[in-house]
C-alpha cells in the first residue's frame, strides 16, 4: 500500500501497550552491565559516571514510551526507535570502561592473522595500495556504515512497516550482542595494537602480550590513506569522535552490515540490494585498510552476522506491527 504523509499521524487502533521488544533489550543489557559495574566497583575507572548514564538511559526509554502512549502513532513508534539506535553511540565507549579491566587479548589475534597469512595484512594492505582514488574508495566504504543502517531502517518503516519493528529489533539486538562479546574478549585491533608494539616488532612477527596496557593507553595509529581525501577526513573525524581501544573482535561493521545485507534480502528489493552491495564490499575491505581489524576480526564478522540474522529472524516470526 502507498505510504501516505498522514498515516505518521493515524492513532492506532490497537496500541503496543508495553514496552517494544528492542527497548526489553536495551534493558537487559542495561542490568546487565550495572552489575559487572556495581561488582567491580573499585576497579571501574569511572563507576559513577557509567551508573548515572544508565539511568538517564532508562528515564529516556520510559519517557519515550509515555509519549507513544498520549500520541500512539506511527511516528511516536519511530522516535522510540531512533533514539535507542543513536544511543548506540554511548553504549559503544561504554564497553571499553568495562573490558578495560581484563587483559588485552591482541597478541593472540595478531599470532592467528600470522599463521593464517604468513604477515600481517593491515599493517601491508595500505601500504601496497596507497593510490588516491583506493583509498577514497576505502574510506568511504567504511563510512558508509551508519548510512546503511539508516537507509534499511527507513526503508521498512516506508517499505514494510509491518516489520519495522522486527527489522529494528535484529538491527539493535546484534549490536548488544556484540558489545557482550566486546567487554568478554578485549581486543583493540591493529590500529591499537601495533602503535603500542612498534610496527617494526609487528613486521618482525614480535607479537608481545600487553597485559593491562590498554588501561591505561588510548593512542593510535593515524589512519593510513590519502591525507587530503574528503572521505579521509571523515574517517579521521570518527575516530577522533569516539574511538577506544575496543571491539575490534569480531567485527560489529561487518557483522551489522551483514544483517543489514540480509535483511535487504528479505525485504525482497532486488534494488536495495544491489545498492548497497558494493558498500558492503568497500565496508569489509575498509575495516582492514584503515587497520581498525584483523582478517580474522572481518571472518568472524561475516560469520557472526549471518548467525545473528538468522537466529533472531527466526526467534521473531510472529513479531508483526498493526
Amino acid at each position: 500500500m502507498k505510504f501516505k504523509i498522514k498515516d505518521l499521524f493515524k492513532i492506532e487502533k490497537k496500541p503496543k501497550k508495553g514496552l517494544m521488544a528492542l527497548e526489553w533489550v536495551v534493558f537487559g543489557y542495561l542490568l546487565l552491565t550495572l552489575l559487572v559495574i556495581l561488582f567491580c566497583y573499585t576497579k571501574v575507572q569511572n563507576p559513577n559516571a557509567m551508573i548515572w548514564g544508565r539511568v538517564h538511559i532508562a528515564v529516556t526509554t520510559l519517557l519515550m514510551w509515555a509519549v507513544y502512549r498520549m500520541v500512539p502513532c506511527r511516528l511516536t513508534r519511530l522516535l522510540r526507535v531512533v533514539v535507542q539506535m543513536s544511543l548506540l553511540s554511548w553504549w559503544y565507549p561504554d564497553t571499553y570502561e568495562i573490558n578495560r579491566m581484563l587483559p588485552n587479548l591482541d597478541h593472540v589475534f595478531a599470532g592467528w592473522e600470522q599463521q593464517l597469512f604468513g604477515c600481517q595484512p593491515a599493517l601491508l594492505f595500505a601500504e601496497k595500495c596507497s593510490n588516491m582514488v583506493f583509498s577514497e574508495l576505502m574510506c568511504l566504504g567504511y563510512v558508509s556504515y551508519f548510512p546503511l543502517i539508516l537507509l534499511v531502517e527507513i526503508y521498512y518503516f516506508f517499505m514494510r512497516y509491518a516489520d519495522f519493528s522486527r527489522c529494528a529489533f535484529i538491527v539493535l539486538t546484534s549490536f548488544f550482542i556484540y558489545y557482550v562479546i566486546f567487554i568478554m574478549v578485549p581486543v583493540t585491533g591493529p590500529m591499537f595494537y601495533y602503535l603500542a608494539v612498534g610496527t617494526d616488532d609487528i613486521a618482525r612477527g614480535v607479537f608481545p602480550n600487553l597485559g593491562n596496557y590498554f588501561n591505561f593507553h588510548q593512542e593510535m595509529l593515524p589512519t593510513p590513506g590519502y591525507t587530503d581525501g574528503f572521505f579521509y577526513q571523515m574517517v579521521v573525524d570518527t575516530h577522533d569522535a569516539g574511538e577506544r581501544p575496543t571491539a575490534a573482535f569480531p567485527s560489529s561493521h561487518v557483522g551489522i552490515t551483514t544483517v543489514l545485507m540480509w535483511l535487504a534480502w528479505k525485504a525482497k528489493s532486488r534494488r536495495l540490494l544491489l545498492w548497497m552491495l558494493p558498500f558492503y564490499v568497500l565496508l569489509c575491505l575498509s575495516t582492514v585498510y584503515i587497520m581498525a581489524h584483523y582478517v580474522v576480526d572481518v571472518i568472524a564478522g561475516l560469520v557472526t552476522g549471518t548467525l545473528f540474522f538468522w537466529g533472531l529472524y527466526l526467534a521473531t516470526a510472529n513479531m508483526k506491527d498493526k
